[in-house]
């Protein structure tokens, strides 16, 4: 399934190939988020043009939208019109979500990390909408509960007919304590033996997911356990810790444990520094919402840094959203001031012009890094993108 073409002398990074049931992925790579078995905003052409690899769809919202239509669903290829590898996450991630994120006030994009240096990300705290037991995991929806296990995501993802499926797992909140984590972790690794005993589908993948907090040795537990059991790949998930930098650690904690042969994957991480600090740890492929949620609001991804497009600055901006550049849009020599004036007048064209944008330009990216772990370079690439400010 996965071979390591080359690993850097310097470094964890690696080079490799991932072959699953529609294609063959140049790792590493960068995993494009189609929620609802659609990449906002984008047609299917789209996905093509912009050199998207792999896309993972939402197994809880899918399975909430098709409810009984599931027993007769089609597969995702054919709903998404989309003819390469798809990857599924398990709803472990809607267990946090819903739970204790609502119930903490802390998130997966923006308030991943609550605590970046002297600033405290924090968002008002709500209801918090999960039950979990041993056994699996209420949703409160209206007024009934909807239960979720090992078994009912394998059997979930299997319709879905995904190339890479995730065992369904607790996702813990940064603001959890020990005690709670190596409970969570427990269930979590419990959990883990169910879907390898569950899955029936010997086309698909099944990766298991590493839990542990920010703790190090609930970490090196986890992958260890994990890594023994005869799981596709590896995922790492959950809290990374409350700050960037207490991430990197996890991760350098986590790789050491896990087979070289296998690949592992990054859940929800995919911003431009990040990716280069964890393909240097060892990961080979990320998922991510910045590249597609950002573009809907008009922030805008290159090599110099990231921009907002709707800044009055480029409203007589005659200049490409990136002058080298090969996406469609600046192709087509479409200018910063055409694209300013669209997301002004709210013109659907605008988020799909720059998710077309952002998506190549992450893609790219991975292509720039494969070619440099390949020429002995990556460290080289690495200053030359993080030398530049995130944002204006």
């Amino acid at each position: 399934m996965f071979q390591v073409i080359k690993s850097a002398d310097d470094s964890r990074a690696r080079l490799g190939l991932l072959k699953i049931g529609h294609g063959v992925v140049e790792t590493p790579a960068y995993v494009v988020v189609g929620t609802h078995a659609a990449v906002r905003t984008l047609a299917p052409a789209d996905l093509v043009a912009t050199k998207i690899q792999v896309v993972i769809a939402n197994t809880y919202h899918l399975w909430r939208t098709l409810g009984d239509e599931l027993d007769r669903f089609e597969g995702l290829h054919k709903k998404m019109d989309w003819p390469g590898p798809i990857m599924t996450d398990s709803g472990g991630f809607q267990v946090f979500s819903l739970g204790f994120a609502r119930e903490h006030g802390v998130g997966k994009i923006a308030n991943i990390f609550p605590a970046e240096g002297d600033r405290v990300m924090r968002m008002s705290p709500a209801a918090n909408l999960v039950r979990i037991t041993d056994e699996g995991v209420y949703f409160r929806d209206g007024g009934e509960e909807l239960f979720l296990d090992a078994e009912k995501s394998i059997r979930i993802q299997e319709r879905l007919g995904a190339d890479i499926v995730l065992a369904f797992d607790e996702c813990t909140s940064p603001l959890h304590d020990y005690g709670y984590t190596q409970k969570a972790l427990k269930r979590t690794h419990l959990w883990a033996k169910r879907c390898l005993t569950a899955r029936t589908r010997s086309d698909q993948r099944l990766y298991g997911i590493i839990q542990g907090g920010a703790f190090r040795d609930l970490r090196e537990e986890s992958a260890e356990f994990i890594g023994r059991l005869p799981f596709d790949g590896f995922a790492i998930g959950g809290s990374l810790g409350q700050s960037r930098t207490e991430m990197f650690r996890v991760i350098g904690w986590t790789t050491p444990y896990l087979a070289s042969d296998k690949p592992r994957h990054l859940l929800g991480i995919g911003r431009v520094n990040d990716i280069f600090e964890a393909v240097e740890l060892g990961i080979d492929t990320f998922d991510c919402v910045v590249p597609t949620r950002e573009a809907r609001h008009a922030a805008l991804w290159t090599a110099l840094g990231r921009f907002e497009i709707t800044k009055s600055r480029y409203q007589k901006d005659n200049g490409r959203i990136e002058d080298d550049c090969g996406c469609p849009v600046c192709a087509a020599n479409i200018s910063r001031s055409e694209l300013h004036f669209l997301f002004k007048a709210k013109h659907p064209e605008a988020a799909r012009l720059a998710t077309i944008h952002n998506v190549y330009f992450f893609n790219d990216l991975m292509a720039q890094i494969r070619r440099a772990i390949k020429e002995d370079s990556f460290l080289a690439l690495k200053i030359k993108f993080l030398s530049h400010p995130v944002t204006e």
